[in-house]
């Protein structure tokens, strides 16, 4: 316990202490619980932004369910911890799934600040941490060797939406409008930078505060510049209030939106009627052949539909498993594993990583159409 205070200390600044104890400490530490028996069940961590946060919970306990299901002399079990409270939650809650629960690898479906605390973490731990929520380029940025996420990060998803608005339907007047937390903001800042680097008119940017009393002043820029196109960075709760306002006073405007628009974290279905005609981010699981099934059996053991956020954490989980069943428990070999992972049946898609931990490939689009989501190339 001591020694998990000491990290946690360092990790977040609170205390200045001799890095090379620390090292050598995690050292002793790791070879202590980095092998694990064939009788002792794996286990891997799950971080969660609060505890009303199901659906990513919920598609990884399904992962595990299937995966222990399926038989072989290994056993997997799912350790989850919240990182809600007070500012370093994040760091403390890894620590204690290192060395408490002593897991394998660590899963964080969170937003990018506390992702950037478990990294942390993970990085003077030597363990992997597998980002399945987080879009945040800057993750990827620090350069750990042992970071990885599954999730298309801003820059994928900016690129999909700007190819689709400036190349594909030849729009020119285009305005972004972001929430004001730090994701949504980011994520904001890199459609604009992927836009300047393709030399298009720049969108102009906007800014929704949560108290709402902004979106007047919004609306009547957007109709005094003839907005032809809206791109949105938020989560379900600001759609909501967004996109009916936008479609009552801007009518022949089209919207589009990154994949936190589609799902937050609760135990909820998509509300797809409240984003109908718009163009978004897809997360692939709605059109693969395993991502039907695992809509249904994910509908019929929690009861309601899986989003992004659940589909990213069942295939984040099996990306776990099927290295931990190709080379055991030894925290180092699964590093290296990871660095070749080559996922083929995941529900998002073929999964593989990139030299900084990204995933590899291009982001998909969709759109919504009489309720129901389809294949943007469809259209």
């Amino acid at each position: 316990m001591f020694l998990s205070s000491f990290l946690i200390a360092f990790v977040t600044g609170s205390v200045i202490i001799e890095a090379q104890y620390l090292n050598h400490t995690v050292s002793q530490h790791y070879t202590a619980v980095g092998e694990k028996k064939q009788d002792e069940s794996i286990k891997i961590g799950l971080l969660i932004p609060d505890q009303e946060a199901l659906a990513a919970k919920h598609g990884a306990a399904l992962a595990i369910r299937k995966a222990n299901k399926a038989g072989g002399n290994l056993h997997f079990q799912l350790v989850v911890r919240s990182t809600e409270g007070l500012w370093g939650a994040g760091s403390k809650e890894s620590v204690s799934l290192v060395f408490e629960d002593e897991v394998v690898a660590i899963m964080g479906s969170l937003d990018g600040r506390n992702a950037h605390l478990a990294e942390q973490v993970a990085t003077k731990t030597r363990i992997v941490f597998l980002s399945t929520w987080a879009t945040d380029m800057t993750l990827s940025q620090a350069f750990v060797p042992w970071y990885f996420r599954c999730i298309p990060n801003d820059h994928q998803q900016a690129i999909a939406l700007a190819q689709e608005i400036y190349h594909k339907r030849k729009i020119e007047n285009v305005a972004t409008i972001a929430a004001e937390n730090y994701d949504s903001r980011h994520a904001a800042s890199t459609f604009v930078k992927v836009a300047n680097a393709m030399h298009v008119a720049a969108p102009r940017q906007y800014l929704y505060g949560s108290s709402g009393q902004d979106s007047r002043e919004i609306l009547t820029a957007l109709e005094k510049h003839d907005t032809e196109a809206t791109v949105l960075f938020g989560d379900p709760e600001f759609a909501s209030k967004i996109i009916p306002v936008l479609k009552q006073r801007i009518m022949n405007q089209m919207i589009f939106g990154t994949l936190a628009i589609t799902d937050g974290q609760k135990a909820t279905s998509p509300d797809w009627n409240s984003l109908e005609g718009l163009v978004l981010v897809s997360s692939g699981h709605w059109f693969t052949e395993e991502g039907i099934e695992f809509q249904e059996e994910f509908h019929e053991t929690y009861g309601y539909q899986p989003g992004a956020a659940a589909a990213y954490a069942y295939d984040g989980i099996n990306v776990i498993i099927q290295v931990v069943r190709s080379v055991g428990a030894d925290r180092d070999r699964i590093i290296e594993a990871f660095v070749e992972t080559n996922h083929k049946s995941g529900i998002t898609g073929e999964i593989q990583f990139d030299e900084n931990g990204n995933r590899s490939g291009c982001a998909g689009l969709m759109k919504i159409r009489n309720g129901i989501p389809y294949i943007i190339a469809e259209d």
